[in-house]
């Protein structure tokens, strides 16, 4: 049996500021936006080629403070071009860094190491590691 991690729930203070950050400056694609009840809605958003979402809103999700959600991970196969493209659309990313050593031989010597660093307008705290040998 599988077990798949689908969603994450991101807290964020304003959800159309943290929904304009993730779809316009990530480029997260907005699966659905549900306002219900009073007081409630969802935002569900999902990064390019992942299995998993995340979510933002107020009312039915789990109460944390904004900002209080660290060490979220994104994986692409081209670091450079990643930080390039979130430079490019307005996100404050760190340079590249290079946390460790390879474990093994690697083409491309950021592959499994090379990591930046970036967060949303409320400070939930991203990184962004590259693995370009994942099967597609």
């Amino acid at each position: 049996m599988n077990w798949t991690l689908e969603v994450v729930v991101v807290p964020v203070s304003d959800v159309d500021r943290a929904k304009a950050f993730y779809a316009d400056r990530l480029g997260f694609a907005v699966d659905h936006d549900t306002t219900f009840g009073d007081d409630a809605r969802i935002v569900q958003l999902t990064p390019p080629g992942s299995g998993c979402s995340i979510v933002i809103g107020r009312g039915p999700l789990p109460e944390m403070p904004p900002g209080s959600l660290k060490g979220l991970q994104l994986v692409v196969p081209d670091l450079r071009r990643a930080r390039a493209e979130l430079v490019e659309r307005g996100v404050e990313v760190s340079e590249i860094q290079v946390l460790g050593e390879n474990p093994r031989p690697v083409p491309d010597p950021l592959d499994n190491v090379g990591f930046v660093h970036f967060a949303d307008p409320d400070g939930n705290a991203w990184s962004v590691q590259q693995i370009s040998d994942r099967a597609a």
